[in-house]
């Protein structure tokens, strides 16, 4: 083994031995899915006030929520992406949105056994811009409140939402790492709406509808003035050296 990858392992156990001793929960349960939520991917993922409460989630959804990356930023086995949980967590006390998502890394760490390392490798992304005519973001009406957002059969809300926490999220269907390159630091209220873009009933979908990628870049290009443009990056990855599936209780 080399010297590169002994220190590389080093690293990943010590960092499991300082998630044993962060804040954990009180209690966790963790079952399989009790169902699937409509238009939702990742699952549902709630905080308010002691309690964190995730369902449908995959464990590639826990590891994403709680350090803040995005699907390619994870390299680990297949079934972090298919099995499905349940999970409710309640803490001594109420906490806020920061605080639970150290505390599920501290979970992921005991419950699952996670332990991972950081590898930089260059990848095609998508780098999220302002467009030149100017961002159309509101600030949020309640900046402190939690990142909220609901997709729908043909849009999305968001309010509170951080633009890194929004280019996490479209991640997902864009199928690619999404690097926030726009600047804006504060919390945004704003709701996209497909349906303009979308074939009128009866016609054919194949010769009018845009590819998902597509129909993305020109929803946030036109309706929140943000523009998203294809080039190489250094990414930052999540190697997982070690995890496990957890027992349900």
């Amino acid at each position: 083994m080399s010297l590169l990858r002994l220190f590389a392992l080093s690293l990943t156990f010590y960092a499991s031995a300082v998630l044993a001793q962060q804040s954990t929960f009180a209690v966790a349960t963790i079952h399989a899915s009790s169902g699937d939520v409509k238009f939702e991917h990742d699952g549902a993922t709630e905080v308010t006030g002691d309690m964190l409460r995730m369902r449908d989630v995959t464990v590639d959804s826990c590891i994403k929520w709680a350090y803040g990356v995005q699907n390619s930023q994870i390299d680990g086995p297949g079934w972090l992406d298919s099995d499905r949980l349940d999970i409710t967590a309640k803490s001594d006390g109420p906490a806020t949105e920061a605080a639970m998502k150290s505390m599920l890394q501290a979970l992921l760490a005991q419950r699952f056994h996670l332990a991972f390392h950081h590898e930089q490798r260059e990848m095609k992304a998508l780098v999220l811009t302002v467009a030149s005519s100017g961002s159309k973001l509101k600030p949020a009406a309640a900046p402190d409140a939690p990142p909220y957002r609901q997709n729908s059969a043909n849009g999305t809300i968001a309010k509170s939402m951080p633009i890194r926490e929004w280019a996490n999220f479209i991640a997902g269907p864009l199928q690619m790492p999404v690097v926030d390159q726009t600047g804006l630091t504060g919390k945004y209220d704003f709701a996209i709406d497909f349906t303009p873009y979308l074939p009128e009933p009866g016609k054919n979908m194949s010769d009018s509808r845009p590819d998902a990628t597509a129909l993305i870049k020109i929803v946030m290009h036109d309706q929140l003035g943000l523009d998203i443009n294809g080039r190489k990056a250094q990414v930052d990855v999540m190697v997982v050296d070690h995890i496990e599936k957890p027992s349900a209780n």
